[in-house]
């Protein structure tokens, strides 16, 4: 792997994590001895990362780790409802509903991740790896290069969202379900209800996240 592929990961996911909060400064100096690579690929990276939106230039000396703020939640989640809503319909008239079927089922038996993951695994992986296998199968299902490409970028923001607003297992057991009646009417090849599902779980997201971080002004 090229150094500035390995800058690029290392310092995407110090930000997707938190490590890197909003408003730290990458500099270049800095940043290139952490990491133990020249200024060069460096460079690189935090260019790739300007491009995703993570951050941005920051008075000529590196970048800064761009800011969540409610206006920020509410664009994104803007662009998400039109991106995801499509690729479900598309996915209900081009997957396969068998495999949709099968996912409606592990979302209908997921509250063991959700509640008894909380004390050997307090970040819930099993459960968020259901949830990126149904992001996945709808991805491929829908068949659309650029959609894919679009959501990519939405869900880079959207994890750090997630970790702003914190987990909460009541609010993960509704979404396990929202998940459910969403692959439920992909598997049903109903492209109109896959989409109206989508919104659904998305609106109520949204106002989830706006709870924690706040109402914009």
């Amino acid at each position: 792997m090229r150094a500035s592929d390995r800058a690029y990961r290392a310092l995407r996911e110090d930000i997707v994590a938190g490590r890197l909060l909003p408003g730290t400064v990458l500099g270049e100096v800095e940043q290139s001895q952490r990491l133990g690579i020249s200024r060069t690929p460096l460079r690189e990276a935090l260019s790739r990362l300007t491009a995703d939106g993570l951050t941005a230039p920051h008075n000529g000396r590196g970048v800064v780790v761009t800011s969540i703020s409610p206006e920020t939640v509410t664009e994104l989640f803007e662009l998400r409802q039109a991106l995801e809503c499509k690729a479900a319909a598309l996915a209900a008239t081009r997957g396969e509903p068998e495999l949709f079927a099968g996912l409606r089922r592990d979302f209908e038996e997921a509250a063991d991740l959700i509640v008894q993951e909380t004390g050997l695994d307090p970040s819930r992986s099993g459960y968020y790896a259901l949830v990126a296998r149904l992001d996945e199968a709808i991805d491929t299902a829908a068949a659309n290069t650029y959609l894919a490409q679009a959501l990519a970028n939405v869900r880079l923001h959207l994890a750090r969202v997630r970790r702003l607003a914190k987990d909460n297992p009541e609010r993960l057991l509704a979404t396990a379900g929202e998940h459910a009646t969403i692959a439920a009417a992909i598997a049903s090849r109903d492209p109109a209800l896959a989409s109206a599902a989508t919104s659904v779980h998305l609106h109520k997201s949204l106002e989830h996240f706006l709870a924690a971080v706040g109402p914009p002004v």
